[in-house]
């Protein structure tokens, strides 16, 4: 251990920013390390978990909405309804204690496993140096004798063995010559205290001395005996300390080495950083000028349309006055009818006659123009709209010269859309460029504009989280070349589920016949297996003797709203069923499992049959049938006559809505995100994902898309 000052302030000269928490932007106290190598403060892990948990238990104690996180409720089993734990898996219940957060230095989730707090070492090296920081701002501030009568007096060494401070004469005291005090560990003033022997998180009781190079962490001989490092590789401690010293020993000269030429980097980087603010105005005057020209051909073509547009007006309203003056004259006392007044008193028969052969035409012709009236001109001005969808259209795509920055596409195929969004595009200059931008929006079905979000992404896939159930999404993208950037890549529109993703897995105790279905360990896959049982039973078969579907349910499950789950068939499974099922049905099921009223035994292959669903319109359960690439749509016993397309193709991936509180399911094409089939189902119990399988066949649970993908590198 360093002791004098002038050590102490070369240790420590330009490293604060390695010494602040990521966290709370202090300086370290007790820092941890996390499985990603990041260290934060003891209280800030603390904190996180804590706040994780509460914002967790508020959202499940919404009773109020319908979307809220279910209850976890137990499974139904042969004797009775009970919930199985299952260890070796973690669950989530009614109390759940987080151990997942997002690190606050890498932002990657980190997950602290069974043990939490307590399974992460403390990191005494960076403490150290903190203390070292510490000591060096406050160096005015001495650390004063732990065992001096007051008046204390100024320490002048720390023992790490007895955890205190002493000044000359109370160390000789308390460390006398010839005792076994004599031989403990001495360093300079501190107030940071450290154990001498590093002990095993797990094993409390073991010392560290061996290094897991899989895991790259230390670990005790426990830990490698029977533990979880029990088939790693691992190496003893000095020659990993050995190892790691070198490697780090030489990155340091290496970097000292090139100290001239990072200091020409940084002058060079300066230039560009002048020059790229010059280069950013010149950019943004250019582009005004080019939008002032914009402005004044506008602004030209606005005075033109006006113009054009006041000047029919203008003749429509004097046609009009025209008219208006016309009708008026035949009013009485006005114009027409009062001359004809007045010639009707001359009394001289010639005279008369004269002038009441042209005012009887005047007024023969006003008469039928009241008999057929039409106005002078028309209101309507439909022929002066002017159109600019075009216009608008090339505008939105307004941009900067690709100068060779071709335009990515978005991948239709590997893009999807979940409880998120999986967007994936490839551009055929992915090398060149530097960047990309994801755009996405909600699509209206009023066709409202709504403003695009923007991310900026380096890769070429991006995860969209946060978006509403059963609604559009618009989805393009942009690559950028330095300050260059492309058109837009064509729309990719996605529909996401009309509800919240329901997590559940497999229930391994309830239902399940492990001699004919097989179970992965993560319990989100399961196969059927054609063996000597169907063959033994294919001589009863041929004579009516009913065929086993082996059932098998979710773990989970659902007393209230809106669920949605998806899965995968296999195309080469032989018969599945899948749907929902209440726990009553399912306990009788298991109870009486070769009733001949339960779908469990079927007399066909129950590809047609539909029998499930044909006693009545709500049964306590639904399921359809898949199999041979098909998918078949149950009969209905209220239906006179079946629909013709009954027999559908059968879909990539499968979704199931569940709608509790109205009693109804509906069956999805994924790909589409079109309902294939719904019906009404008897919510009045628990509901379970139900599956069935005969024969060869698979179903695979659709893996919720994860935001955030945790990667460590190391050279260890």
């Amino acid at each position: 251990m360093e002791g004098d000052g002038s050590e102490t302030l070369v240790t420590i000269k330009n490293i604060e920013r390695e010494l602040i928490c990521p966290a709370c932007k202090e300086l370290f106290t007790h820092p941890l390390i996390l499985p990603c190598q990041h260290s934060i403060c003891h209280k800030c892990v603390k904190e996180l978990l804590l706040t994780l948990d509460d914002s967790f238990n508020d959202v499940g104690s919404d009773n109020s909405n319908q979307s809220s996180p279910r209850l976890r409720l137990p499974s139904p089993s042969m004797d009775k309804i009970d919930r199985i734990s299952r260890p070796g898996w973690k669950r989530s219940s009614l109390t759940p204690r987080t151990t997942t957060f997002p690190c606050p230095g890498c932002e990657h989730d980190v997950d602290l496993g069974e043990r939490g707090i307590n399974g992460l070492f403390r990191n005494f090296t960076l403490e150290t140096i903190v203390e070292r920081y510490r000591q060096a701002a406050r160096a005015a501030t001495a650390i004063m004798c732990d065992l001096c009568k007051p008046p204390p007096q100024e320490s002048t060494k720390s023992c790490m063995d007895c955890s205190a401070s002493y000044c000359n004469e109370c160390f000789k005291i308390y460390h006398p010559w010839g005792t076994v005090k004599a031989q403990h560990e001495y360093v300079g003033p501190t107030t940071n205290f450290r154990p001498k022997i590093l002990m095993c998180p797990e094993h409390e009781t073991e010392r560290i001395n061996m290094y897991c190079e899989l895991c790259r962490r230390p670990v005790c001989h426990l830990c490698k005996l029977g533990g979880n490092h029990s088939n790693h590789r691992v190496t003893t401690m000095s020659s990993a300390y050995k190892t790691l010293k070198e490697k780090l020993s030489k990155d340091i000269d290496y970097l000292i080495g090139k100290e001239s030429q990072v200091k020409s980097q940084i002058s060079e980087l300066n230039l560009l950083m002048k020059e790229t603010e010059c280069n950013g105005e010149r950019a943004k005057e250019e582009a005004i000028t080019h939008f002032e020209k914009l402005y004044e051909i506008l602004e030209e073509r606005k005075s033109s349309v006006l113009k054009a547009i006041d000047t029919s007006k203008k003749l429509r309203l004097d046609k009009f006055q025209t008219q208006v003056e016309e009708y008026q004259g035949l009013l009485e006392n006005n114009g027409l009818v009062g001359y004809a007044q007045e010639v009707l008193k001359e009394t001289d028969q010639s005279c008369f006659v004269q002038t009441a052969k042209q005012l009887h035409l005047r007024i023969q012709k006003a008469t039928e123009s009241l008999k057929s009236f039409r106005p002078a001109a028309q209101t309507s001005f439909e022929d002066y709209v002017v159109n600019t969808s075009k216009q608008t259209e090339l505008l939105g795509e307004l941009s900067f010269f690709s100068s060779g920055v071709d335009v990515p596409e978005i991948n239709e195929e590997q893009s999807k859309v979940y409880n998120n969004a999986l967007i994936n595009w490839h551009h055929p200059e992915k090398d060149k460029a530097d960047s990309y931008v994801l755009e996405y929006r909600k699509v209206n079905r009023d066709e409202e504009m709504l403003s695009w979000n923007e991310i900026e992404v380096c890769g070429t896939s991006k995860v969209i989280s946060d978006l509403e159930s059963n609604c559009n999404y618009a989805f393009r993208v942009r690559a950028y070349k330095g300050s260059i950037c492309s058109p837009c890549s064509r729309e990719l529109i996605l529909h996401t589920p009309p509800a919240p993703v329901f997590s559940f897995l497999f229930d391994e105790k309830c239902g399940y016949n492990n001699e004919r279905l097989l179970l992965n360990l993560k319990r989100d896959r399961v196969e059927s297996r054609a063996g000597f049982n169907l063959l033994l039973a294919a001589e009863r078969i041929q004579v009516g003797y009913y065929t086993s579907l082996d059932y098998i349910i979710g773990d989970v499950g659902i007393t209230k709203g809106k669920h949605f789950w998806a899965f995968r068939v296999e195309p080469y499974s032989y018969l599945v069923k899948v749907g929902v099922a209440s726990s009553d049905k399912l306990q009788e099921w298991l109870h009486s499992p070769r009733d001949a009223v339960s779908p469990r035994y079927e007399q066909d292959s129950g590809h047609d049959s539909g029998s499930e669903d044909a006693c009545f319109d709500s049964q306590p359960f639904t399921l359809v049938t898949i199999g041979m690439k098909k998918f078949f749509i149950p009969k209905s016993a209220t239906s006179a006559s079946e629909p013709e397309n009954r027999v559908l193709p059968m879909p990539t991936s499968i979704g199931i809505f569940l709608d509790y509180d109205k009693g109804r399911v509906a069956f999805y094409d994924m790909d589409h995100m079109k309902c294939l089939y719904e019906r009404q189902v008897d919510c009045s119990h628990t509901m379970y994902p139900a599956f069935a399988l005969m024969g060869s066949g698979g179903i695979q649970l659709e893996e919720p898309i994860t935001a955030k993908y945790l990667e460590y590198q190391e050279d260890m």
